[in-house]
């Protein structure tokens, strides 16, 4: 009898052993399919830069150093590697495409060209697309991190090498801040 409860305690503890393991192991896949789920966004993203730079080069030609900005964002983008480093540079490119739409507004006649505006919208749409799939990245991530620090799975974490994950985090602090709305005289008159 003493045998039976005896083998019932290990085969319980080696029961939830594996259940705490493989809880680990799923979320550690769940981390590594969101950061490539990121990843492919971020190399549609990359591939339209192109497009949008020569779009914006006939019509601007003369502001070759914004546009050499973009491009030098973009393949600092491209070549970073890790979350921590990949935000970084991905809000320097941000900033760089910000800078190219506001140069946009000085020439109506860009705005007019229906390629231009074609770039700009799918380029928004896949902004769009990346913050969700960052945001669901940084869940998984959170629950990893959680779990590998959480008492009793902290233990088997240790023994089998689970290592927290990195955020994807915004590193830019003008994207931290709240838009201002400004409403000029013209606009109190209407």
């Amino acid at each position: 009898m003493i045998m039976l409860i005896i083998g019932a305690v290990i085969l319980l503890a080696i029961v939830v052993i594996v259940g705490m393991y493989n809880g680990l192991v799923r979320l550690k896949v769940q981390c590594d399919n969101a950061w490539s789920d990121i990843d492919v966004q971020l190399k549609r993203r990359y591939d339209l830069i192109p497009n949008l730079v020569e779009t914006v080069k006939g019509y601007a030609s003369h502001e070759k150093g914004t546009l050499e900005g973009v491009v030098q964002a973009r393949n600092a983008a491209m070549s970073s590697q890790g979350p921590a480093a990949k935000a970084e540079t991905e809000g320097m490119l941000t900033q760089a495409l910000r800078q190219v739409f506001a140069l946009v507004e000085a020439y109506p006649q860009l705005r007019a060209v229906e390629s231009f505006n074609q770039l700009q919208a799918t380029l928004n749409q896949l902004e769009d697309t990346i913050q969700n799939a960052r945001r669901y990245y940084n869940a998984v991530v959170r629950d990893l991190n959680t779990k590998i620090q959480e008492f009793p799975s902290n233990i088997i974490a240790g023994m089998f090498n689970f290592k927290p994950r990195e955020f994807f985090e915004i590193s830019a602090p003008a994207e931290r801040e709240t838009p201002k709305v400004s409403f000029g005289a013209g606009a109190a008159q209407q």
